[in-house]
């Protein structure tokens, strides 16, 4: 068996040339924070792009998805500085970020050791990453980026661990490891979707091309409940348009749906619902299946008509 060479893209800028306008750009798309927060341990949400802290701007004000605690990620293209190692410091205060995440191409033995005395030296609360950015290929394949920590609190990997293992409680245990079945599912045979990282809450949302809307699928364990919606986030007349579509919707998958436009609400839901209890494990595997196989069918069905509406 013949095997590539990896090659690394020694040029960021070949593929980012400009530091905010295209790898800050890049790095605020879900799908790549979620790269960054595989590599790191967290669980990344965008609030903002070029957040004001003062009269300075963070190059990316996120937040921590399961506790809420606010992330600021400063990204260099260049090698570490004393400017940005103030500006990560200024801004996280700004912004009263528990997490500093500063994005480099090359990191100076310097910077490194500042980093890792600021871990030493702040509460248990305050957390400073240093990462490099990384561009590889296999022959003429696609770049692809891959982040590396350069620095990182102290036993940061063992307080990941023992938050999973121990700070959740027992439905929080359920949801995470009930998504992370789902996850592995899509992975393996639903290449329509981009799966995401498992998190310990009742939903997990699927993409489906259009910012206006998207697949959410839940699961509630007090009413033995599990769900695949189309979830349109804040626009009653993409809701109505598809409503008037209804006969023609219903025909094409082949049941009725249930329709809430919840006027005194920012969502409306479309969705179609079936009694489950997974509370019994044993049930996982035919309502992951059910669950997949509603999610396929509702993107089939609506997909299309979303970006018909949005265009």
């Amino acid at each position: 068996m013949k095997l590539g060479k990896l090659e690394k893209v020694k040029d960021l800028r070949s593929v980012w040339p400009h530091e905010a306008n295209d790898f800050t750009k890049w790095l605020a798309k879900d799908e790549n924070l979620e790269i960054l927060g595989d590599e790191i341990g967290l669980d990344i949400e965008l609030i903002s792009k070029e957040a004001k802290a003062g009269s300075f701007s963070t190059d990316i004000l996120a937040v921590e998805s399961n506790t809420d605690n606010k992330i600021i990620i400063e990204n260099q293209l260049e090698a570490t500085d004393h400017d940005h190692l103030g500006k990560v410091i200024t801004y996280a205060s700004g912004h009263d970020a528990k997490t500093i995440i500063w994005i480099v191409k090359e990191a100076r033995e310097e910077h490194r050791q500042a980093v890792n005395w600021l871990n030493d030296h702040t509460d248990n609360e305050i957390n400073i990453f240093l990462c490099k950015i990384e561009l590889w290929k296999i022959g003429n394949s696609e770049i692809a980026p891959k982040f590396q920590i350069v620095s990182s609190p102290n036993n940061w990997t063992k307080t990941i661990k023992r938050s999973i293992n121990n700070d959740m409680t027992a439905t929080q245990m359920l949801q995470y490891n009930y998504w992370a079945m789902l996850k592995e599912e899509i992975d393996n045979n639903y290449p329509i979707f981009n799966s995401r990282k498992p998190k310990a809450q009742h939903w997990y949302d699927l993409a489906i091309g259009t910012s206006l809307a998207h697949i959410s699928l839940t699961i509630n364990t007090q009413k033995s409940e599990v769900k695949s919606q189309i979830w349109i986030d804040d626009s009653k007349p993409l809701f109505d348009y598809l409503f008037d579509l209804k006969d023609e919707i219903e025909d094409s998958i082949g049941f009725e749906l249930i329709w809430e436009r919840l006027d005194v609400k920012k969502a409306s839901y479309i969705y179609v619902v079936n009694n489950i209890d997974i509370r019994d494990e044993n049930n996982w595997d035919k309502s992951i299946n059910w669950q997949l196989e509603m999610a396929s069918k509702l993107y089939d069905v609506f997909s299309e008509r979303i970006k018909q509406f949005n265009s």
